[in-house]
């Protein structure tokens, strides 16, 4: 029987957890989801600022709880799950979402790939891909005793093509959709008695205040010209804003996501498919 819009997208009561969850982008997921009814559990290295953003939650009538957590080492994620059973009984779903990219990893104008630090570039590898590897592994344990649950990842536009001055970031995000292809046959090899779906997004280009100053120049009006270049090469012609990710995110952590298993959605204004032939405007 076909179930109503309203009730296949449920995510009232589910348990979610969310790494990263005290970032600008998970942050916001976070506080949609708790609104939708979900209980949340927001990890992030940042303790105090994940407390805060679930006091905030709780105050606007939300399910929140805040945990210290390094998704780098295993012990303190398995404490994070402690904490999240003796909170709310279970969890159902795990949305790794701790992330990013840093200075000493990026080209810089000035300077060319051979001037970066492979110490920079090992620690933004592990923070992407170790830091989705390791949790998955903790979690995926629980979600096989239950007999279900969700992992939800997070990878990026440099997972199909790799972004100029970012090697480290690019090859990470690039690990981490290949972990979620592989990951979605392997549960199934290992758990065959559960139900563990796995599937990602790839964000495109936010507007968000890590990435303000790359797409903008001090006026905060004027593109830079790795701002000109994105724009030019996605087809809804604008960045887009960390809310826009809660839809994909909803639909593949509820029922009506229930077959989709192994995948990645593109949430990037159709940057992914435009191959930078002809011009956008062509017709004007």
């Amino acid at each position: 029987m076909t179930q109503e819009p309203d009730r296949v997208f449920s995510i009232s009561d589910k348990v979610v957890a969310i790494t990263g969850a005290a970032g600008v982008i998970y942050g916001a997921i976070a506080r949609g989801l708790a609104a939708r009814g979900a209980k949340v559990a927001l990890l992030d290295l940042l303790g105090d600022k994940a407390e805060q953003l679930a006091a905030e939650i709780r105050a606007d009538g939300g399910e929140a709880i805040g945990i210290a957590c390094s998704v780098l080492d295993a012990e303190s994620v398995s404490a994070a799950l402690d904490r999240i059973l003796r909170e709310f009984g279970r969890v159902d779903v795990l949305i790794n979402g701790a992330g990013g990219n840093r200075a000493g990893a990026t080209v810089q104008r000035d300077a060319t790939f051979t001037d970066l630090s492979l110490d920079e570039v090992d620690k933004v590898f592990a923070l992407n891909y170790k830091g989705t590897f390791l949790p998955t592994q903790i979690f995926c344990k629980r979600f096989a005793q239950q007999g279900k649950g969700i992992v939800l990842n997070t990878s990026s536009m440099c997972s199909f093509a790799p972004l100029t001055n970012v090697p480290g970031y690019s090859n990470a995000k690039a690990a981490v959709t290949n972990f979620t292809q592989w990951l979605a046959v392997q549960v199934k090899v290992d758990y065959p008695g559960a139900e563990i779906r796995v599937n990602e997004i790839a964000p495109g280009f936010l507007d968000t205040t890590q990435n303000h100053r790359l797409l903008f120049e001090a006026d905060d009006k004027t593109l830079t010209p790795r701002g000109r270049s994105i724009i030019s090469h996605t087809p809804l012609g604008r960045f887009g804003d960390p809310e826009e990710l809660l839809g994909p995110v909803l639909l593949l952590i509820s029922d009506a996501g229930s077959f989709l298993h192994g995948t990645t959605i593109a949430v990037d204004g159709g940057f992914a498919v435009y191959s930078g032939v002809g011009p956008l405007d062509e017709k004007k």
